[in-house]
């Protein structure tokens, strides 16, 4: 029994671009480091992030505008947070950033909510007004001893 030197290349030509299309997809759908441009880097700080992780979504309106790029102590040992926004993107000065919970896992994501001023935020610059997450843990918490106490 001879086997046909065609059909092993065509063989390994199959598993060769069955390894490229699975590497293709990884790569999308982990949206490797590499892939992003970059764009507008801008700063904000929250007194609690509770699960706010690099990679995380920013979006404004729904929309996605960027990713979080790194969580890091300032020197208030406040949570900092760089994020990456598409480029051409123009944030009035008095923009907002929130951390908020999305999906029943509970994802942890930033929502920007535009201001009115003017002027636009520059690259490198921090949002001045945030909102940090909430953390359902201590309102639980603080209910139970309100409740507790009242008695």
């Amino acid at each position: 029994m001879s086997r046909s030197p065609g059909r092993d290349l065509l063989a390994g030509v199959f598993v060769v671009v069955g390894l490229a299309a699975v590497a293709f997809l990884a790569f999308r759908v982990g949206e490797a480091p590499f892939s992003h441009k970059g764009g507008l880097a801008l700063y904000a700080t929250f007194d609690e992030i509770s699960g706010l992780k690099t990679l995380a979504p920013v979006d404004i309106a729904g929309v996605r505008v960027g990713r979080v790029t790194a969580i890091g102590l300032d020197e208030d040992y406040r949570a900092r947070v760089t994020m990456d926004l598409n480029p051409g993107l123009e944030l009035p000065v008095d923009t907002s950033a929130s951390i908020i919970t999305g999906g029943l896992l509970g994802d942890r994501y930033v929502s920007l909510q535009l201001g009115g001023e003017v002027e636009f935020l520059q690259p490198g610059e921090e949002i001045a007004f945030t909102e940090s997450a909430v953390v359902l843990e201590r309102l639980i918490g603080k209910m139970v001893n309100n409740i507790g106490s009242s008695d």
